[in-house]
């Protein structure tokens, strides 16, 4: 993953930033160390723009579309009230299990509530509306995904789309998955009914509300 920003700029936002807690660093740390893929990991500094939103906006349930090792799942659990909720969901079963071995350690690791299996499937079952959505699964559905966390958002509601510049590559879009995260930036871009902003964070994100027709 490209780096868009130099990283001694970022580490100095980081620095300065409010970040997840000793929890979550545990999990990163583990991560990176040994867990296949750990560039999945959504990062500290990621974390604590999400943190950020979730906050403002007053959430109080947050449903998340790809849990891998848990860290974003602990880091918008931890921004919550005591009451808060994350619902987030996975097709790993062992990536899942060691995401719940970290969460027990955490006294907010109990607002969240993990759902295994394919994410369409899940969704399918979810009930009640969401006042943040953080989609970071496989690319090749996001737009799907997209779809149909719309209709799960409360009047308020804020969706949030991990990796939507994918390394620079959509800007020249080859593969399926660069096409897929293409087909998506092209179709919210395009929707009237919502408000939109693409940050070069990390390697994208695209935060998208609802507005009144």
């Amino acid at each position: 993953m490209i780096n868009f920003i130099d990283k001694k700029i970022e580490n100095y936002c980081v620095s300065k930033s409010s970040r997840p807690s000793k929890y979550a660093d545990k999990i990163e740390i583990f991560t990176k160390s040994s867990v296949p893929r750990s560039q999945m990991l959504t990062g500290k500094m990621e974390a604590s723009v999400l943190g950020f939103l979730i906050r403002i906006s007053g959430a109080r349930r947050v449903l998340e579309i790809g849990t891998y090792t848990g860290y974003s799942a602990l880091a918008m659990a931890e921004c919550l009230p005591k009451n808060g909720v994350v619902y987030t969901l996975d097709l790993n079963e062992e990536t899942t299990a060691l995401a719940k071995r970290f969460w027990a350690k955490s006294p907010h690791g109990k607002k969240i509530k993990p759902v295994l299996g394919p994410a369409k499937k899940s969704l399918s079952k979810i009930k009640g509306k969401f006042d943040f959505i953080f989609i970071d699964a496989d690319k090749v559905n996001y737009l799907d995904y997209f779809k149909i966390s719309l209709k799960m958002l409360t009047k308020n509601g804020m969706v949030a789309i991990d990796n939507v510049l994918w390394s620079g590559k959509v800007l020249n879009p080859k593969d399926k998955e660069t096409k897929a995260i293409c087909a998506l930036n092209n179709y919210i871009s395009t929707q009237k009914g919502l408000y939109k902003t693409l940050l070069p964070v990390r390697d994208g994100i695209f935060l998208v509300k609802k507005v009144p027709n």
